[in-house]
């Protein structure tokens, strides 16, 4: 028998919200503007399912894919490009709207400002977004993996030109080694997407980067008559990418906000835990949080999406692995007349969720509780492709994590 989905409603005490103002809607306007200067910048498909929205008894179910995002498989570089572009922006004096792509690459950046060495810490995705965002501007970059990379996502990273090594040590030790080596570096800069006390400006602007994101989302819902999404479910590693979509959508629909569902590896489950504490503060969770949701193995919460989330989710949901290995089955072989989505091991949770959530009566109490039903509009996104080829095949096609 596998184990359960874990929940719980959101009953935290109410902060004075001072983050929601991270991802309001101007803010994300000047990440969207930067990111549209790139030549290789594209609007990611949102993939309508009908008929699994249909099969499931949902009004209708949209699936961002960000598997098409600037060819590299995965969202992440949206943060740290952005992160990027601030801090030179910041260091010349200048404002986000004048760093262009253009004079990002050219002769004159490199005379006005020289060149930083940007230090992070990646299960691979946002690793590789740093990577090839310094390549392409004319940067550097080292990126530290942690104990159980895959070999692929290495690989990606190396070819990027950035310096790349995998640690015999979890995901936030490698982001604490990180930080270290970049405090003893000349021009040495930390781009990563989690928070801590003292570290919250690039993190914000990260958080900012994913709002591109989350906008294109809301305009193509707009497009397709859908518009405004009644539920949206997104996951969670430190929390960057939740907060910045729950941001967003509370700050875009402030009178009549969709209901939230962050949901989480349950080997790292460091929000869920915060949430059924009750108490507003955040959890921490150790160990070596292996999982196959490798994008979402982090037990340290950003804590300005945790002020962000403890406002304004509606549940928070603790998920083993078989739920993503499910969605993964599900979004590849989708119900005929649906387009599939080829979805990696952290994009593909909310699937498996949903699909949980409307088709098994163990979990009828959470489904009255969200009210999902007929009418209902729901949103969710997959954050990666096969970033991991060989993983998703042993998944996809010989049925690994059987649910």
């Amino acid at each position: 028998m596998n184990q359960p989905i874990k929940w719980v409603l959101n009953r935290m005490p109410a902060s004075d919200d001072r983050h929601l103002e991270v991802m309001s809607t101007g803010n994300v306007a000047k990440a969207q503007a930067f990111h549209r200067s790139f030549p290789q910048y594209a609007v990611t498909p949102l993939a309508r399912l009908d008929g699994m929205a249909d099969r499931l008894g949902l009004g209708s179910l949209c699936v961002k894919d960000e598997s098409y995002r600037f060819g590299l498989n995965a969202f992440k570089v949206l943060g740290g490009s952005f992160a990027m572009g601030r801090y030179i922006a910041q260091e010349l004096g200048r404002d986000v709207s004048e760093m262009t792509y253009g004079y990002l690459t050219s002769d004159k950046l490199r005379e006005e400002f020289g060149q930083a060495t940007f230090f992070t810490a990646t299960d691979g995705n946002h690793g590789r977004g740093v990577a090839w965002a310094a390549n392409k501007l004319g940067q550097k970059a080292v990126v530290h993996m942690p104990k159980g990379s895959a070999k692929s996502r290495f690989d990606n990273i190396a070819r990027e030109g950035a310096q790349v090594t995998i640690e015999e040590v979890n995901y936030d030790d490698c982001v604490r080694m990180a930080a270290a080596e970049a405090a003893q570096t000349e021009h040495g800069v930390v781009v990563q997407d989690t928070a801590w006390e003292g570290y919250e400006e690039i993190p914000a602007w990260i958080m900012q980067g994913y709002g591109t994101m989350a906008g294109e989302a809301a305009e193509q819902l707009r497009q397709q008559e859908i518009g405004r999404p009644t539920h949206v479910f997104v996951q969670a590693g430190v929390g960057s990418l939740a907060g910045a979509v729950v941001g967003y959508f509370a700050n875009r629909f402030p009178t009549d906000p969709p209901k939230f569902i962050v949901m989480e590896a349950q080997i790292a489950d460091c929000l869920y835990q915060g949430a059924a504490a009750g108490d507003g503060k955040p959890r921490i969770v150790g160990g070596d949080l292996q999982t196959i949701m490798a994008g979402l193995a982090c037990g340290e919460p950003n804590t300005i999406s945790w002020d962000i989330l403890r406002n304004h989710v509606t549940a928070f949901l603790s998920c083993p692995d078989w739920v993503s290995a499910k969605g993964m089955r599900m979004l590849a072989a989708p119900v005929k007349g649906d387009p599939a989505v080829c979805s990696g091991e952290s994009g593909a949770v909310g699937m498996g969720v949903i699909s949980a959530i409307m088709e098994n009566d163990t979990y009828k109490d959470l489904r009255e509780a969200l009210e999902l039903g007929r009418d209902s509009r729901v949103l969710m996104f997959s954050t990666e492709g096969d970033t991991d080829p060989d993983k998703y095949r042993e998944i996809v096609w010989n049925g690994k994590y059987e649910s």
